[in-house]
This record gives structure tokens, C-alpha cells and sequence, in this order.
């Protein structure tokens, strides 16, 4: 598929087939994920790909921000950012932030903006592989009890979920924002050498 037909076909999608997703499909998916920027290259994502028993366990777990047939999915990925591994990569020598703790001279937190444009690359790739996903949001009470089920450090943070599958739906999902709100206009949204 060109790349504008990946960026253009993107959307979240909600709803899926019970047709699995191939292992050729995820290892691409995860193999692009691992290739998003990363300030210094850090490096400091993790991705947790859940198939099969430990999605079942996830699904009964939790609330999905996703909605109830985004549990449908047959993989789910839950990108998580590590700011540990940016302060420790800044303090190295080639880097001049001396001291470990220095959070306060990161302008944005890097490490989930990072771990954000991995998650636009599975999204996408996802679209290039004939599939559909969707990202969606957790419940930040929830996160020590998903860390434990799952044997994640708790260094790591997750930004989200992402829901794979085959669609099983034609066009923009029922109820989704894009179906009440128009797309801004590309004027008003990209400004050329100034903002007015």
C-alpha cells in the first residue's frame, strides 16, 4: 500500500472480525513500533503484545476505555514509556545533563511522546497490513494491579491500549467523534511563517 493511502485510511477502528491476525502481521507490526523516533536514542518503550489466555485475563480485568467490542480484538499491544531510561540516558557524559534527576530541564515529557509516535506506527502499520485498531485510554488507579498481572517493572507507564484486528465494520465506527465533528480546515489548522 503508497504511504498517503496508509495516512488516509487511518482511523480507529472498533469493532472486529473473529478472524485472527496472522504472526507475520504482528512481527511487522512490532518490528516498525521498535523503529519510532527517540530522543538520544533512549529507547525507553516497552511493548506488552497480548494474544490468546493473557488477553482474556486482560479483558476481564478492566474497564475498556475502547468500548465493550473493541474486546472483540484478538491482539491487543499496551505501549509503555519509561522516563527512568531518558533521566539515566541524559546524565551520560555525551548527553551534559550530569544529574540523574534533573527532570525539570525536559521542556515536554520526551519519553511519552516517543512511546505516542510508536503507537502512530503500529496504528499504521496495522492499516497497511489490512487490519484495523484502535487506541484508547486506561484508568490510572488501574495501573499497579495491570503492571502485577502482567510482570511489568514499575519504571514503566502505560499510555494506552491498542486494539488489532480485522474490521468488522465499514467506515467511521457508530458513535465516534468524526460522525458529529467535522475535520478542521487544513488553513486553520497549518500556519505558513506565522500564525495570523
Amino acid at each position: 500500500m503508497e504511504f498517503q493511502d496508509v495516512v488516509r485510511r487511518r482511523r480507529m477502528v472498533r469493532k472486529f472480525s473473529d478472524e485472527p491476525v496472522s504472526d507475520e502481521s504482528i512481527q511487522r507490526i512490532m518490528r516498525n513500533a521498535v523503529r519510532g523516533p527517540s530522543a538520544g536514542f533512549s529507547q525507553g518503550q516497552g511493548f506488552l503484545v497480548l494474544r490468546g489466555e493473557p488477553l482474556r485475563r486482560l479483558t476481564e480485568m478492566f474497564e475498556w476505555w475502547g468500548g465493550e467490542e473493541a474486546k472483540t480484538a484478538p491482539v491487543v499491544v499496551i505501549p509503555f514509556s519509561a522516563k527512568t531510561v531518558y533521566l539515566e540516558r541524559y546524565s551520560q557524559s555525551d548527553k551534559a545533563w550530569t544529574s540523574l534527576g534533573e527532570e525539570d530541564r525536559w521542556p515536554v515529557p520526551y519519553w511519552d511522546i516517543d512511546t505516542g509516535m510508536a503507537s502512530l506506527l503500529i496504528l499504521q502499520t496495522a492499516v497497511d497490513e489490512g487490519l484495523g485498531a484502535v487506541f484508547f485510554g486506561t484508568d490510572k488507579e488501574t495501573w499497579p494491579e495491570l503492571r502485577a498481572a502482567f510482570g511489568v517493572p514499575d519504571t514503566y507507564t502505560p499510555i494506552g491500549m491498542i486494539a488489532i484486528g480485522h474490521s468488522a465494520e465499514e467506515g467511521v465506527s457508530e458513535g465516534a467523534s468524526p460522525l458529529r465533528r467535522k475535520r478542521k480546515a487544513f488553513d486553520e489548522v497549518v500556519h505558513w511563517g506565522q500564525w495570523q
